[in-house]
């Protein structure tokens, strides 16, 4: 019996799109494919949205353009997508608000409303907003939302994408959380 092929090795597809290599890029892209499709199906379930998964994913893909080719390794590629998804679903949100003319009714939202009929959260353009104000006071804890709330990432996979410990990035959670919260109160 075949033994299946080893993943390919992201960081050395990326250091050879860096070098010019083309095909590379689209392979380290294909080798993170899958992961991306599950952040974001996660990431617009969560949000009620009805943004098609490979969309999102294809679009983030367009957004991140050239800027893919500064990735050095894998996290970092997920973590650019990450902020490319943001961006898509942000350019989303606004030109649905732009389209009702200020009406700002059913506003894309991060939470969802619980069967028991709880209210939304966090409007994503007001996250975005957030999102600058923390970047400002703590760029780390700034990513940590980004990738948990855009990427769609548990605390560990973060965690690991950011090369910190579980509770150093629990830390840095609840932190940009109250910030959060204080800043919507």
């Amino acid at each position: 019996m075949m033994e299946p092929a080893p993943p390919p090795d992201v960081t050395r597809l990326l250091a050879r799109a860096r070098a010019g290599d083309g095909q590379a890029m689209e392979a380290a892209y294909a080798a993170v494919y899958a992961e991306l499709k599950r952040a974001a199906r996660a990431q617009l379930r969560r949000m009620h949205d009805a943004f098609e998964t490979t969309a999102l994913v294809h679009e983030a893909y367009l957004k991140l353009g050239g800027a893919q080719l500064a990735a050095q390794d894998r996290n970092h590629l997920l973590a650019l997508s990450a902020r490319a998804m943001r961006q898509v679903l942000v350019d989303d949100a606004r030109a649905r608000k732009a389209d009702k003319r200020g009406g700002g009714q059913d506003a894309l939202t991060l939470g969802a409303a619980a069967a028991a009929g709880e209210a939304a959260a966090i409007e994503v353009l007001k996250l975005d907003e957030l999102l600058e104000s923390l970047h400002r006071l703590d760029a780390r804890a700034a990513q940590i939302v980004e990738l948990r709330y855009f990427g769609g990432y548990t605390e560990g996979e973060v965690a690991a994408l950011l090369g910190i410990s579980e509770s150093t990035l629990r830390r840095d959670w609840r932190r940009a959380r109250a910030f959060l919260l204080k800043e919507t109160a």
